[in-house]
């Protein structure tokens, strides 16, 4: 589910398309729980299927979530209520808001690849202990990490096919480390120059972390253009 890291020569990041908004204004609104509700079904379908492109998307919140008990994973029932989503939210917040200044996109974009990527904080990777790796992004420990790794199964597409592998993934002391080492990595990977400075166009930012290979799901653009756009959508 999670691309391999590339290092490569440093470059300096694009100035923004378009004024990032601030993280404060993040789930402000009155619609924040019915818009979270809504979401439920598809960060279930999206574990279920690995984030596959075989998604039963024809099916109800509670379709899905008896599909996902029926895989022997995780259900829509086990992640976290909107009160939860939007704690998690405010605890990422700072440091969103510093990865998307540094990136030149807005920080709800960033706190959305973060939601996704780790089921709103609820299925953090954990190292041998079963401490949290504080790893948000699925960011792999390649060659060059030579920080802290933990071992972690996931899911990777092969040919179309999910299947599940177990890698080793970069650990950090805090959240801070992990969205400084993410924008870092982003910024330095010629493969992610059209996710930078995107500004708040979602798709745009989704569409250049997919192109670059960030994810081998194939619907993962998709995925992460829809919820960045949710959350746009609260904040306003």
């Amino acid at each position: 589910m999670r691309h391999a890291d590339f290092h490569t020569a440093p470059i300096a990041p694009l100035a923004p398309t378009q004024a990032a908004r601030p993280a404060a204004a993040i789930g402000g609104g009155s619609g924040f729980g019915s818009v979270f509700s809504e979401m439920h079904g598809e960060i279930a379908d999206y574990i279920s299927e690995g984030g596959g492109a075989t998604a039963a998307t024809t099916l109800s919140v509670e379709g899905r979530m008896w599909q996902a008990r029926s895989q022997g994973v995780a259900a829509d029932s086990e992640l976290a209520p909107a009160g939860n989503q939007q704690a998690f939210l405010d605890t990422i917040a700072p440091w969103a808001r510093e990865a998307g200044e540094r990136l030149g996109v807005a920080p709800e974009l960033v706190q959305a690849h973060a939601a996704l990527e780790s089921g709103w904080g609820q299925r953090p990777l954990r190292d041998s202990a079963g401490d949290s790796t504080h790893n948000l992004f699925g960011l792999k420990a390649g060659g060059k990490w030579d920080g802290g790794v933990a071992e972690s199964l996931t899911t990777e597409f092969e040919h179309g096919a999910a299947v599940k592998k177990t890698e080793r993934f970069r650990a950090y002391p805090d959240q801070a480390s992990a969205f400084r080492d993410y924008a870092q990595m982003l910024l330095e990977n010629p493969r992610y120059r059209g996710a930078i400075g995107a500004g708040s166009d979602a798709r745009a930012f989704a569409e250049g972390l997919a192109r670059g290979g960030y994810a081998t799901d194939p619907q993962y653009a998709t995925k992460l253009a829809r919820l960045a756009t949710r959350l746009q959508g609260v904040s306003e």
